[in-house]
């Protein structure tokens, strides 16, 4: 029985691989020239009568292999690995090592030791490090190592579609208060894959999408409503018990996300309806709130306001004057309040002052652009509390005051220049 082979062995050896660096390392390996061959097409190469130096004395007798410094153990782990009749992933031990031990695998020509990295990369988890180390390695490995990036693969519109729909479900329904975070993590993801950054979406919602989530929508809102309507029954008593604050706290924090999601679907109009309905119900229960359920209340007003006044969702007249004389008081108080506390350890006092100064502005845009298009009775009547409120200061409409009185001014010669064009086009 032939006795194996053991790398090392001196008296048996036949070959010499120097394993060299540039930095001078000088590994002399005594190794055996049939388990080269079988184990690595490299050497095997090396090795073959095709090989150019093959005819050189003692080419067949000594192999230089020059590797990176980094690269050094892993080249003498390899030749040790070639000795093995079964590698185990085990061997391995961390994702560095594999990477590094497969890099000189593919250089070395080693399907045995090629494999079995691959197949410990493909198993373990990864750092985010490691993983962005994979990316800039695996790729260049050919397919070979492909298997190794299974996790990272695309996948197909179908699967995107039925995770996108399942999270969205369980994002606005209303489960027990001990899955918020998980109710958190499902919002904040839904959003990631419906936003444009450096990656196209990850979601193009067709029909099927934007139904479902009109459906999923309406059901949270009309919850919300309910719970409104109950809670104007007798505010003074129902805002301050803790279970009804926490759903109504629960429920516009839900509202808020759901803006950018309908936003973002480009379906905005139930949401924006909903809201502008119950409205008057919804101020009368935030006069009297918590501070932090009044700021949810200003978020998500801004939204519904901001895509009334870009035009997004069309109201008649009575209801953006309506929305208007609703919501500029209740927002100016808001705004009065946050500028007149001064940060402490106050919990309720950090939300406050911490509000985007952004929210703000994109409210006084929202009101001056919806001002703006109102009957210009109408705007003289909102100018006119404006002016006389000693809160002048929050909202700012002097752009929407000097547009009114430019229009003003020149109404009637306007209209009369424009009656004489019908005149003359009538008599023509």
């Amino acid at each position: 029985m032939t006795t194996p082979s053991k790398i090392g062995d001196r008296s048996t050896s036949d070959i010499v691989v120097r394993i060299r660096t540039h930095e001078l390392r000088d590994e002399w390996v005594y190794c055996h020239s049939d388990v080269l061959v079988q184990k690595s097409k490299y050497f095997a190469d090396r090795l073959s009568d095709n090989w150019p130096t093959c005819q050189i004395l003692d080419s067949r007798n000594c192999v230089e292999v020059y590797c990176q410094e980094s690269d050094f153990d892993h080249h003498i782990t390899a030749l040790r690995l070639f000795y093995s009749d079964m590698m185990m992933m085990t061997d391995i031990s961390c994702v560095k090592n594999a990477l590094a031990l497969l890099r000189v695998a593919v250089e070395l020509g080693s399907p045995q030791i090629v494999s079995t990295c691959v197949g410990y990369l493909e198993a373990v988890p990864w750092e985010e490090s490691e993983e962005e180390e994979i990316l800039k390695t695996i790729p260049k490995m050919g397919p070979q190592a492909e298997l190794a990036l299974a996790r990272l693969q695309p996948v197909s519109d179908l699967a995107v579609a039925k995770v996108f729909l399942s999270a969205l479900r369980f994002a606005t329904s209303s489960p027990l208060s001990i899955m918020n975070d998980l109710k958190g993590s499902a919002q904040e993801q839904l959003e990631y894959m419906l936003t444009e950054d450096d990656d196209a979406p990850l979601l193009t919602a067709d029909d099927g999408i934007k139904s479902e989530t009109r459906r999923c929508v309406e059901g949270l809102m009309a919850r919300f409503v309910n719970l409104v309507n109950s809670l104007v029954c007798d505010v003074n008593e129902s805002i301050v018990e803790k279970g009804k604050f926490e759903s109504l706290q629960a429920y516009l924090s839900d509202l808020s996300w759901v803006s950018q999601i309908v936003t973002k679907l480009e379906i905005p109009s139930d949401f924006v309806h909903t809201w502008v309905d119950t409205s008057v119900n919804v101020v009368k229960i935030s006069e009297s709130a918590f501070p932090v359920v009044q700021l949810k209340v200003v978020e998500v007003t801004n939204k519904v306001l901001e895509t009334i006044g870009y035009g997004t969702v069309v109201l008649p007249a009575v209801k953006r004057l309506s929305m208007v004389k609703i919501w500029l008081p209740f927002v100016r108080d808001v705004k009065s309040l946050v500028d007149s506390i001064v940060p402490d350890n106050d919990d309720n006092n950090d939300i406050m002052v911490k509000l985007d100064d952004e929210v703000w502005q994109s409210l006084e845009s929202a009101f001056v652009s919806i001002v703006l298009t109102l009957p210009s009775s109408d705007q003289a009547e909102i100018l006119t509390e404006w002016l006389e409120d000693k809160q002048i200061r929050y909202p700012d409409l002097t752009e929407a005051f000097e547009v009114w009185c430019y229009r003003s001014k020149v109404a009637k010669r306007r209209l009369a220049l424009m009656d004489g064009t019908n005149q003359a086009d009538n008599k023509e």
